[in-house]
């Protein structure tokens, strides 16, 4: 599919999929033609779309990312979720070369020190898992919401990822966290505990703190870095994502994932 037809047929998707409830749109998704998958992170919204998902049979592939430095809660969230609703929550996990290559270069906690260097972690544990992950997808669906911070406040309902040349589905992009934790209590949906901890967003756990009060969503994530549009690079491009090259490395300097 050529860029020109990847961004027409993302536009008519983003106009059809407005003013549709959810269960409508992840409906309409999984009739189109080609391999649907949603990715998550087990966060309060990805919980949403798993639900309706998982209730309703629809056929989408479920995915995860399983980077190695998940906290507790996340990782037993998984097997929950999956015996909730019936589905397989596909793992994926890095490469140990790429994680030996990244501790060779950096040290295990370099994403510390550095932009670069943890912009080269979220790369090895994060966006290459991700590449499998969507192998021969068409569409992929999200999470992300408007709220969720600042760089995000523009997220249409579908675009195309020319990158990856699929389009790109931001089913909740209209909910506010109001609308999706009042969802969550409605339909008994299992969420991770760490949300009634302080942790809105949650990813890997040495990169995730509480938020304070008054503080956006997603402060809590990469919180030592002072750019407020910071993000992984699974959204949105970076290319400091650069995983340096494995090399031949003593068998001490292997880390487990």
């Amino acid at each position: 599919m050529t860029s020109d037809t990847l961004e027409n047929r993302a536009a008519a998707l983003n106009a059809q999929l407005q003013g549709i409830d959810l269960r409508g749109r992840l409906a309409m998704i999984a009739g189109l033609e080609g391999k649907s998958v949603f990715t998550t992170s087990l966060g309060i919204e990805d919980q949403v779309i798993t639900a309706a998902i998982g209730s309703a049979r629809l056929d989408i592939e479920v995915s995860t990312l399983e980077t190695g430095r998940l906290f507790n809660e996340t990782v037993a969230l998984i097997d929950k979720t999956e015996e909730t609703y019936g589905l397989l929550i596909k793992r994926f996990y890095p490469e140990q070369d790429d994680i030996d290559a990244f501790a060779a270069k950096y040290g295990l906690n370099g994403f510390y020190d550095s932009i670069e260097a943890r912009h080269a972690c979220c790369g090895a544990r994060k966006v290459k898992p991700l590449a499998r992950a969507l192998e021969g997808a068409r569409f992929w669906i999200t999470g992300l919401r408007r709220g969720q911070s600042g760089n995000r406040a523009e997220t249409p309902f579908a675009e195309a990822d020319l990158d990856r040349g699929l389009i790109k589905i931001n089913v909740l992009a209209d909910w506010d966290i109001e609308a999706i934790r009042a969802h969550v209590e409605a339909e008994a949906i299992p969420v991770n505990p760490l949300h009634a901890r302080g942790y809105p967003s949650i990813g890997c756990e040495p990169c995730t703190r509480a938020i304070k009060p008054g503080e956006p969503e997603r402060a809590g994530r990469w919180w030592w870095e002072n750019d407020e549009t910071r993000e992984c690079g699974l959204h949105v491009p970076e290319a400091a994502s650069v995983i340096p090259q494995a090399t031949s490395l003593p068998l001490s300097s292997s880390i487990a994932r």
